[in-house]
């Protein structure tokens, strides 16, 4: 297909969401399109696994970037999106540079901003020295309740929950005790995303973790030994960890909210303008997680491998949650499909391989490049101990629920 003219496909963004729409267009339309990624990074970070590092129960990995674009098969331009003119099918870059496309995507997440006033906003790693210190001074005596907030506008609760877990049963395995970690939600129920079947278990393990559980509560900010919650009612904590909140990109040129989300319809093309798409945490959906960044990156790959001449039929998104929660020992596997109204959890994977972030294409891709000859990944942490998972030929290059 030498012959044929591919439609260059401009990629702003190089994280799940980019990455899963690279390796889709690679698998859908290869001879079709030449797929260009752009983003300032020159590592992928796995960032869901930061939750474990503060209590040496995994470690997040990190990837050079122009080996896993080249292995997806696209390129590489490491700068960050200014603006865009959709007339014109035109990015202007920060260092100047202006580049042509013929179909761009999205997808450039969001931004982290403080949420609760006085709090130890956890984003990932460049906050692990920080609750690694909170850890020590409730150690040494020195703080005896910690209070884990979630903020109203939060997006993806799991990970204070998982915090909220390991900190207990960090305690627990030194044998310390008099120190109370409890949990602050605006839901009605704990991880209530997930169902009531699903809920009703994670209440059940925070409650054998001796972990004080208030939901339907909003907190506001932390002074003086005191969380403040809307209402005006106060829950002691000498300290409190909290998630930040999120607001969305604002590119110049791409229609957007007043928090900067980007609309879209169900094959992620954004709403007003041709030729342009997006995925990932930049979108209004309400859940930003990687997972379902994944699969709005592989709705988008089959409309634009559809629109290119693939012989691919375009498949809107369907928002299937998958969490995996990390709890210190045994973790849990949580899915729940809004469209049936079905929940699971279970110990035993729910997905393969059992990834924190489920890709179609990112999953087995990732796996294939932690450098292990085998072909095996490290399924979540249990007691600090990496569990290799061996996958078959097979499965190697495909993602499969189960």
């Amino acid at each position: 297909m030498s012959h044929v003219t591919r439609r260059h496909v401009a990629i702003a963004g190089a994280g799940v969401a980019g990455l899963e729409t690279a390796l889709a267009l690679e698998h859908l339309a290869r001879d079709l399109v030449s797929v260009e990624l752009i983003a300032p990074e020159t590592e992928f970070v796995y960032r869901p696994l930061s939750v474990a590092q503060p209590f040496d129960a995994g470690e997040m990995r990190r990837f050079p970037l122009q080996k896993l674009v080249h292995s997806a098969g696209g390129r590489l331009r490491n700068a960050s999106v200014v603006s865009v003119d959709p007339e014109l099918k035109r990015v202007v870059l920060d260092d100047g540079s202006e580049l042509e496309y013929d179909l761009l995507v999205l997808a450039l997440g969001a931004q982290t901003r403080e949420a609760i006033g006085g709090a130890l906003t956890f984003r990932g790693a460049q906050d692990e020295a920080a609750l690694v210190a909170l850890l020590q001074r409730a150690t040494s005596g020195e703080i005896t309740r910690i209070v884990f907030a979630i903020p109203p506008a939060a997006t993806w609760p799991l990970p204070l929950y998982e915090l909220a877990l390991m900190t207990a049963e960090y305690f627990a395995d030194r044998g310390i005790q008099g120190v109370q970690v409890a949990l602050a939600t605006p839901q009605d129920r704990p991880l209530a995303l997930f169902g009531p079947e699903a809920s009703d278990a994670i209440r059940d393990l925070l409650e054998i973790r001796s972990i004080e559980v208030h939901t339907a509560v909003i907190p506001l900010g932390w002074s003086g030994g005191a969380l403040q919650l809307a209402g005006d009612k106060w829950l002691p904590a000498d300290a409190v960890v909290a998630l930040p909140t999120l607001k969305g990109p604002k590119v110049p040129g791409i229609p957007s909210d007043q928090d900067g989300w980007v609309g879209t319809d169900e094959l992620g093309c954004v709403l007003g303008l041709t030729d342009v798409y997006a995925a990932g945490d930049m979108t209004q959906l309400d859940v930003k997680q990687g997972g379902l960044a994944a699969a709005q990156a592989d709705a988008v790959a089959t409309a634009i491998a559809s629109d290119v001449g693939a012989a691919v039929k375009p498949e809107p998104f369907r928002p299937v949650l998958r969490g995996l929660l990390l709890t210190g020992l045994e973790p849990r596997f949580l899915r729940a499909d809004a469209g049936k109204g079905q929940s699971v959890i279970d110990t035993e994977p729910l997905w393969w391989p059992p990834a924190k972030i489920v890709g179609r294409y990112l999953t087995p891709f990732l796996a294939q490049h932690l450098g292990l000859s085998t072909g095996s990944i490290t399924a979540p942490p249990r007691k600090g101990i990496p569990v290799k998972v061996e996958l078959e030929a097979s499965e190697r290059h495909s993602w499969l629920p189960v």
